[in-house]
């Protein structure tokens, strides 16, 4: 049986991608660039758990082991508090961006990429020029702490330790 079609959890997905995500990435950098957008994603789809397994799975040879992904939920449909990606356990913590439509996905090490989200239903032309402009070597987007840094866990402690299934 594979982790697709295992009874009882909807949450689980194959991986690597079916799909390759349509997704710009800036080049990494030497300069600890944290408090800039690191790329632009265009979702088919506004299903998040749909559409997390195919990036993720490209995320993760620069991130490595993720571990969180904190999404505007204004923009997706609504998602569980964690889902099992890889046989690994992803938490999925909403947060409202301040500007831009931001996802934040958080590997171990406290690596971290952020990337604009294009709305699933923007004409391809002007996709197209969002996917480019956000990994242009000119582009500084600023983000405040709030949309960038790891929430706290239940306890206010700090980042909560990855976990594996």
């Amino acid at each position: 049986m594979t982790a697709s079609t295992m009874p009882g959890n909807p949450a689980r997905h194959p991986v690597p991608p079916e799909y390759t995500p349509r997704l710009r990435l800036k080049a990494k950098s030497k300069h600890d660039d944290r408090d800039c957008v690191d790329g632009a994603w265009w979702p088919r789809t506004q299903g998040l758990l749909e559409e997390l397994p195919d990036l993720l799975a490209v995320l993760a040879v620069r991130l490595g082991p993720i571990f969180r992904v904190v999404y505007d939920p204004r923009e997706w449909q609504p998602a569980p508090p964690e889902t099992i990606i890889g046989q690994r356990i992803v938490e999925l913590l909403p947060y409202p961006s301040t500007s831009d439509t931001l996802l934040v996905v958080f590997g171990d090490d406290d690596e971290r990429v952020v990337l604009r989200v294009i709305a699933p239903d923007t004409n391809q032309a002007d996709a197209h020029a969002t996917l480019m402009s956000s990994v242009a070597s000119k582009t500084a987007v600023l983000l405040d702490d709030s949309a960038t840094s790891p929430p706290l866990d239940e306890a206010g402690g700090g980042r909560r330790a990855p976990q594996t299934r």
